[in-house]
């Protein structure tokens, strides 16, 4: 639970990056509070996954004195001590794919931040069991000693949320989470993410699929070109004249048991 006296889990004041000589990322202000379950959402190249680099510390903003890049109140941080605050879900798994490791395997690498288990690596009787209870917890423990590369893309999805969860981050970022799933898994997924969100854990979504949105998620926010194009609680920004102007083309916004929908 957090009260007023909690640092925020991320707060940009005034921030840009340059990748290749451009800017792509123009004087951000952001606050998310601790604890805050938020979806960001734009059309391709609006800038979600520079701004997600930038917050995971692998693309760093321009320096100037006016702006500031504080996570969890810290406007510095070992890197590895920042992944076990905040877990990481991408779509950069496939070195999970090209080596024969199980599911449990990849879950426990996350104790290591390491892709599969080395030999040199001491696996504890606790780090087993934490594997074991989440891989419950996820509803996957028949995945523990399948090979990931013989995985569906859901099975794999799911694998890589425990993975990031073994550290007991307060924040989750799920970054596109549901790109290459059928519509079977990306069901189950949302059903993950709702299942997470109630744990107590913050959730932090990178998405353009509206359903992604889960009923959890009570503040959108919109990127275009590099910018904050809108921000406020979801039921006010999932509208046809929002996401109108946020895509450039007409949809029509229809709402269903607590999920969004758009078709253009």
């Amino acid at each position: 639970m957090t009260n007023d006296l909690t640092p925020p889990l991320i707060e940009l004041l005034n921030v840009s990056l340059v990748r290749s000589g451009r800017t792509v990322l123009h004087e951000l202000n952001l606050r998310i509070a601790d604890g805050e379950h938020v979806a960001i959402m734009g059309p391709n190249g609006s800038g979600k996954s520079t701004l997600i680099k930038t917050i995971t510390r692998e693309l760093y903003p321009l320096y100037d004195r006016n702006s500031s890049m504080r996570l969890f109140g810290q406007e510095t941080w070992n890197v590895r001590e920042l992944r076990s605050m905040m877990g990481i879900v991408s779509n950069d798994f496939e070195l999970f794919l090209d080596r024969p490791i199980t599911g449990g395997e990849a879950v426990l690498s996350g104790f290591f931040g390491s892709v599969g288990l080395a030999w040199h690596l001491e696996v504890t009787a606790a780090m087993e069991d934490k594997t074991a209870e989440l891989l419950e917890w996820l509803e996957i423990e028949h995945l523990a000693d399948r090979v990931m590369g013989e995985m569906s893309s859901g099975e794999v999805r799911r694998v890589m949320i425990a993975r990031a969860l073994v550290q007991a981050p307060r924040a989750l970022l799920l970054d596109e989470p549901s790109n290459s799933l059928d519509v079977s898994a990306q069901v189950e997924l949302r059903h993950t993410m709702s299942k997470l969100a109630q744990s107590g854990i913050a959730l932090l979504l990178i998405t353009h699929h509206l359903p992604d949105v889960v009923p959890e998620i009570e503040r959108v926010i919109f990127m275009r070109e590099g910018r904050i194009f809108g921000d406020g609680p979801k039921a006010e920004m999932l509208t046809t004249d929002w996401l109108e102007r946020l895509f450039g083309c007409p949809v029509q916004v229809m709402q269903q048991d607590g999920y969004y929908h758009m078709v253009s």
